[in-house]
């Protein structure tokens, strides 16, 4: 039996058990003799034994409703997501430990919301909405084993916002 996972809006406080949202908030600091507006330490990155690396990925959008079949975590690192289409996207988490089905969330992330994933939080590979959209992904490389995978049986569909 099939069962229809439905995204929400992103918010940092819905967020927070996975990771941080990375968005203009609280009161910026001026810098650049004022041409500057700095929102400052809006992420942790970690890169346990490795070192942070520096990637642009590049998403197709799938049809949807979408079929959840493989989730994955990064245990040595975090991984940060910033769309850089103007496009907004979609995250699916779940909590870090043992991957339990029942606890997948979905999430509508804005053109101007990125996402930083904590080490451990179980999630799918990025989702494009709307057309094909590019990233810029932070995130560690280096040794040791850093993804962990699990499949699904395909009976959770992601809706389309």
């Amino acid at each position: 039996m099939s069962r229809t996972l439905r995204p929400q809006p992103l918010t940092a406080e819905a967020f927070k058990p996975f990771g941080d949202v990375i968005e203009a908030r609280g009161q910026p600091a001026s810098i650049n003799y004022g041409n500057t507006q700095k929102f400052a330490d809006l992420a942790t990155i970690v890169a346990q034994g490795g070192r942070v690396a520096t990637h642009l990925y590049r998403s197709t959008p799938p049809d949807y409703p979408f079929a959840i079949r493989v989730m994955e975590n990064h245990p040595l690192g975090s991984q940060m997501f910033v769309p850089l289409s103007g496009r907004p996207y979609l995250v699916v988490v779940a909590p870090r430990g043992r991957f339990d089905p029942n606890t997948i969330r979905a999430f509508v992330a804005g053109p101007q919301q990125g996402v930083n994933l904590a080490p451990g939080t179980w999630h799918h590979f990025n989702l494009a909405l709307g057309g094909v959209s590019e990233f810029l992904v932070v995130d560690r490389e280096g040794p040791g084993d850093n993804l962990e995978e699990v499949t699904l049986d395909g009976s959770l569909l992601l809706e389309a916002p």
